[in-house]
């Protein structure tokens, strides 16, 4: 087995190296164990760092992208240097790349495609109330969402299988956690999550600015993935949202006129909109479930291509462009 450890990283000098050093080069089971370091447009010489530090690979960045493009370009590059294990270990030193033969024994023994590191946010010190709150409800409606039972969501620190990491598609900008999630549930994927050590933040957060914005886009994120993968879940709770309403509007409504009573055409107006509502709504849904089950095909065409161009590693630093995506 060859496992890659990719870290995406804009401007993480200060704490590379120790995360790389963090990380094990002899693991049960394993092979070969390669670094690959993602250096996201960073302006302050964290590429020098990362090969001083002893990583194998550098895929750099002609400019900053976001962590999810460099993600998903990471997953690219370690496939194409013939990954069978891909784990991303972010490169801010939250996590203790210790963790990582924990993070592997479920996909060693073929119990998991997909291994998440569970911070346990609920007793983490340097969690704030509100946002231990807003991590229990978060991951409570993107479970629902993907279809999926895990108890972190936003964990950046996870493994994937070689097959997995082949069928995901990332097209989102701001956050890849919430959308990969929402894609291993609409295939199927196993997914367990593994507890992990999880130290207090090095610096303020790059994607959580300030809740409002992380919730407004974060939301966003997992409600365009599962209109992409999961369509019957998400319309079909939007028409559910409007039928209920309406069947209770236009009996009362009913009920009302039937007796010659005046005065409530009112609910049956908008009864009657509701109801339109739903079924466009449930329409939407199905047509959209269609249009998923032909993406679905091509998907599948592009993850067997991709696992098909599995190649050798060749560099130990690579400063080329983006690599290709299938």
């Amino acid at each position: 087995m060859k496992l890659i450890v990719q870290v995406p990283c804009h401007n993480e000098a200060t704490t590379l190296a120790g995360v790389l050093a963090s990380v094990p080069r002899e693991i049960p089971g394993v092979q070969a164990v390669e670094l690959l370091v993602i250096d996201d447009g960073s302006d302050d010489g964290t590429a020098d760092v990362a090969l001083a530090a002893g990583a194998h690979h550098l895929l750099r960045l002609p400019q900053r992208q976001g962590l999810a493009r460099a993600f998903a370009l990471g997953l690219d590059r370690a496939l194409d240097l013939g990954a069978d294990v891909i784990v991303n270990l972010d490169g801010d030193h939250q996590y203790d790349g210790a963790d990582i033969p924990a993070l592997l024994a479920p996909i060693q023994r073929g119990e998991a495609d997909l291994t998440l590191g569970d911070r346990r946010t609920a007793s983490l010190s340097h969690f704030s109330p509100g946002k231990k709150m807003l991590q229990r409800w978060g991951s409570r409606v993107v479970v629902w969402l993907s279809g999926v039972y895990a108890t972190d969501v936003t964990t950046g620190f996870r493994a994937h299988s070689r097959a997995l990491a082949a069928s995901l598609l990332v097209v989102g900008d701001y956050t890849y956690t919430l959308e990969t999630l929402v894609q291993a549930g609409q295939r199927g994927a196993r997914v367990v999550s593994v507890p992990v050590t999880a130290r207090p933040p090095t610096r303020p957060s790059r994607l959580m600015r300030s809740v409002p914005e992380y919730v407004l886009r974060a939301g966003l994120t997992a409600l365009r993935a599962t209109a992409m993968h999961r369509p019957l879940t998400l319309f079909g709770a939007l028409a559910g949202a409007a039928l209920l309403p309406g069947l209770l509007l236009g009996l009362r409504g009913s009920f009302y006129h039937l007796q010659g009573v005046n005065g409530h055409v009112q609910s049956l107006v908008l009864a009657a909109c509701l109801l339109t509502v739903a079924a466009v709504l449930a329409v939407t849904g199905v047509i959209a479930e269609l249009l998923r089950a032909q993406r679905r095909v091509t998907e599948d065409l592009r993850a067997e291509l991709r696992r098909r161009s599995f190649g050798p590693a060749t560099t130990a630093e690579e400063r080329d462009a983006p690599p290709r995506r299938g």
